[in-house]
C-alpha cells in the first residue's frame, strides 16, 4: 500500500457535509449502548435509570457546547489532542492525548464484543468460548479498519447509511413497545422498593458504570474529524449539537419502554438481579413481539459495527494529532497518498483495539474504564476554552458560547464527579495507566528519542495535571462506600453524599489552577493562521482548502 512521507506526502481531504459529521457523532452514540445499556442503568438504578439519562445528557451537553466552540474556532484533525497542547504545552498535551487514546481504542473493542454476544443467538459455539470469540472479535477490528483505510468518503458514506438504519431501529422499538408494554406498575411498585429502590447514589454510579456516560460519547466524532470537514467552522459545531441532543433523547425514551415492558417476575428478587443476555430482544420475545425481536438481533450485529467503525476512524485521528504536537514519530504524521487517511496512525489503533479485547472479555468490564478515561479528558476542554478566551478573545468564532465561564465550571465539575462516579476499582487503573505513559514517555524523551521534550514551561504550565489525577485518586480511596472505596474495610472514610461536596470543592480549585496556568504560544498562533487560511479559501470556494500540518 502507497504511504506518504513521513510529514508531507498526502493530506486530509474534505470531503464531509454537515449530515457526514452529524451522523458520524450519532452513529458513535446509537451503538452497543442502547443495547445493553439499559440493563445496566436499571441493575444499578431501577426505574430511576431515566434520570440517570437525563443528568448524563445534561453534563454531556456541557461539555459539548464548550467543544462546539472550540472545533469551530480551530478545526483540527484530532482536536482532543491539539487543544490542550496549544493552550498548556507538551506536559498537559501529551497526558490528554495519551489518556484520550486509551478511551477511543477501547471503544472498537467493546462493540466488536457486543456484535459477537448477540450474535450467540445465532451461533451457539460462541458461548463459553473464549479463543473462538477473541478471533472473531478481532475480524471485527481488522474489517472496520479496512474500510476506513478506503477513505474518508468511502467511510463517510457507509456510516452514513448504517447510522440511519441504527436510528431507525431504536425508534421503531420505542414505538412499539410503548403502545405494547403493560408493567407501567414497575416503576413504584413496593415490592421493589418503588422508583428509586438504590437512592440517589445508585443514579451516579448508573451514570458512569452502567453504560450511560460510554452511550454518549460519540458528540465529539465532529472535533476528531474537524480535518476532513467541507466546512468545518460552520458544520462541526452543528454536528455536534445535533448527534447529543438526538442521541439523547434516543436513549432516554429506550429506557423508559424497557422499564415498562418487564415481567414484574423478572424483577421480583430486585432490579440488581435482572438479567439477560441480549436485553431488549429477549424482553421483545417474552412479550410477544418476536418479529421485533428478530430486527433486534440483525440490528445488534449492525449498531455497534457503526459505532466500532466510527471509533477506529476517530481514534486514528487522535494519533495523528498526537504526532502533529511531536509526541509521536513521524511516521504516524503520513497520510496516504493514495487513499488521504493517517494509515499508520489507523494501524497502531486497530492494534491497540485488538490488545483491549484480552484483559477485557466483556462488555460491562469495559464501560466503567472507558467512561472513566473520556471524562478526563472531557475536563480539558473547558480549561482550554477558558484560556482561548483569555488570549484570543477577538479571534472568528462560528459558534460563541454563551455564558461560557459558568458552562466552563459545570463541565469541568461534571467531569470530576464522573471520573469519582466510576469508583475505585476503575480509577486507580485508570491514574496508573495514563501517568506510567507519562513516565515511559519522559524516560523516552530524556533518552533521545524524536519527541517533543518537556520544557521547565511546560512543568509549570502542566504539573496541576498530575496532582490532579492523583487527587482524584485519593478521593476514590477515601470516598463513600457506595463507589468502592476500599478504605477501612470499604466503609470509607468520607460518607456520602459529603463525598460529592468535597469532588465538587476540588474541582473549583483545580479548574481555577489550571486556567491560570494557561498560556499563548507560537503553535497556537499559526493554528489560528490556518483556521483564517481555511476560512478565506471556503469563502472563495476552494472546496479543497487544506489545514497544513
Amino acid at each position: 500500500m502507497q504511504t506518504s512521507k513521513p510529514a508531507e506526502g498526502g493530506r486530509l481531504r474534505r470531503e464531509m457535509s454537515y449530515i457526514d459529521l452529524s451522523f458520524a457523532g450519532l452513529g458513535a452514540i446509537i451503538g452497543s449502548g442502547w443495547l445493553f445499556g439499559v440493563l445496566y442503568a436499571a441493575n444499578y438504578a431501577g426505574p430511576a435509570a431515566i434520570l440517570a439519562w437525563i443528568i448524563a445528557a445534561v453534563i454531556v451537553i456541557f461539555i459539548a457546547l464548550v467543544y462546539a466552540e472550540l472545533s469551530g474556532m480551530l478545526p483540527e484533525a484530532g482536536g482532543i489532542t491539539r487543544f490542550p497542547h496549544f493552550t498548556h504545552g507538551s506536559l498537559v498535551g501529551f497526558i490528554m492525548s495519551w489518556g484520550a487514546f486509551l478511551g477511543y481504542a477501547a471503544v472498537p473493542a467493546i462493540e466488536a464484543e457486543a456484535v459477537v454476544q448477540y450474535a450467540q443467538h445465532y451461533i451457539t459455539s460462541f458461548q463459553n468460548n473464549s479463543t473462538l470469540d477473541f478471533i472473531v472479535e478481532a475480524i471485527i477490528l481488522l474489517i472496520f479498519y479496512a474500510i476506513n483505510v478506503y477513505g474518508v468518503k468511502v467511510f463517510a458514506k457507509i456510516n452514513s447509511v448504517v447510522t440511519f438504519l441504527k436510528f431507525i431501529t431504536p425508534t421503531l422499538t420505542i414505538i412499539v413497545i410503548l403502545f405494547v408494554a403493560k408493567h407501567w406498575g414497575n416503576y413504584t411498585a413496593t415490592t421493589t422498593h418503588g422508583f428509586m429502590p438504590y437512592g440517589t447514589a445508585g443514579i451516579f454510579i448508573a451514570v458512569s458504570s452502567g453504560g450511560i456516560i460510554f452511550s454518549l460519547l460519540g458528540f465529539r466524532q465532529a472535533v476528531d474529524l474537524a480535518g476532513e470537514a467541507k466546512n468545518p467552522q460552520r458544520d462541526v459545531p452543528r454536528a455536534i449539537l445535533t448527534a447529543i441532543l438526538l442521541g439523547a433523547l434516543v436513549y432516554t425514551l429506550v429506557q423508559v419502554v424497557f422499564i415498562a415492558a418487564l415481567p414484574p417476575n423478572a424483577i421480583a428478587k430486585g432490579w440488581a438481579s435482572l438479567a439477560y443476555t441480549s436485553p431488549f430482544a429477549q424482553v421483545a420475545t417474552i412479550i410477544g413481539l418476536g418479529w421485533l425481536a428478530s430486527i433486534l438481533y440483525a440490528d445488534a450485529v449492525l449498531s455497534p459495527s457503526g459505532t466500532g467503525l466510527v471509533y477506529l476512524s476517530s481514534g486514528g485521528r487522535v494519533v495523528l494529532g498526537s504526532a502533529r504536537n511531536n509526541y509521536l514519530g513521524n511516521k504516524f504524521r503520513g497520510i496516504s497518498e493514495r487513499f488521504g487517511v493517517p494509515i499508520w496512525a489507523m494501524s497502531i489503533t486497530v492494534l491497540f483495539a485488538i490488545v483491549f479485547l484480552l484483559p477485557f472479555p466483556s462488555w460491562q468490564s469495559l464501560v466503567g474504564v472507558i467512561s472513566s478515561a473520556t471524562a478526563f479528558t472531557y475536563v480539558m476542554g473547558p480549561v482550554s476554552l477558558a484560556v482561548f478566551r483569555k488570549y484570543h478573545n477577538d479571534k472568528y468564532r462560528p459558534f460563541r458560547l454563551g455564558g461560557a465561564k459558568v458552562f466552563g465550571v459545570l463541565a469541568f465539575i461534571g467531569g470530576t464527579l464522573i471520573i469519582y462516579w466510576s469508583g475505585w476499582a476503575v480509577d486507580w487503573k485508570l491514574v496508573v495507566g495514563i501517568l506510567g505513559g507519562t513516565v515511559v514517555y519522559l524516560i523516552a524523551s530524556a533518552l533521545g528519542a524524536p519527541v517533543e521534550k518537556i520544557t521547565r514551561q511546560d512543568w509549570q504550565s502542566g504539573i496541576w495535571l498530575p496532582v490532579y489525577l492523583l487527587a482524584m485518586m485519593a478521593i476514590a480511596y477515601f470516598g463513600a462506600a457506595r463507589f468502592g472505596a476500599p478504605f477501612n474495610n470499604h466503609k470509607g472514610l468520607i460518607h456520602y453524599p459529603f463525598d460529592l461536596i468535597v469532588d465538587v470543592v476540588v474541582a473549583l480549585v483545580f479548574y481555577a489552577w489550571a486556567v491560570a496556568s494557561g498560556r499563548n504560544s507560537d503553535d497556537t498562533e499559526q493554528a489560528f493562521v490556518r483556521a483564517s487560511t481555511l476560512r478565506r479559501g471556503i469563502q472563495e470556494g476552494e472546496g479543497e482548502a487544506s489545514l497544513a500540518d
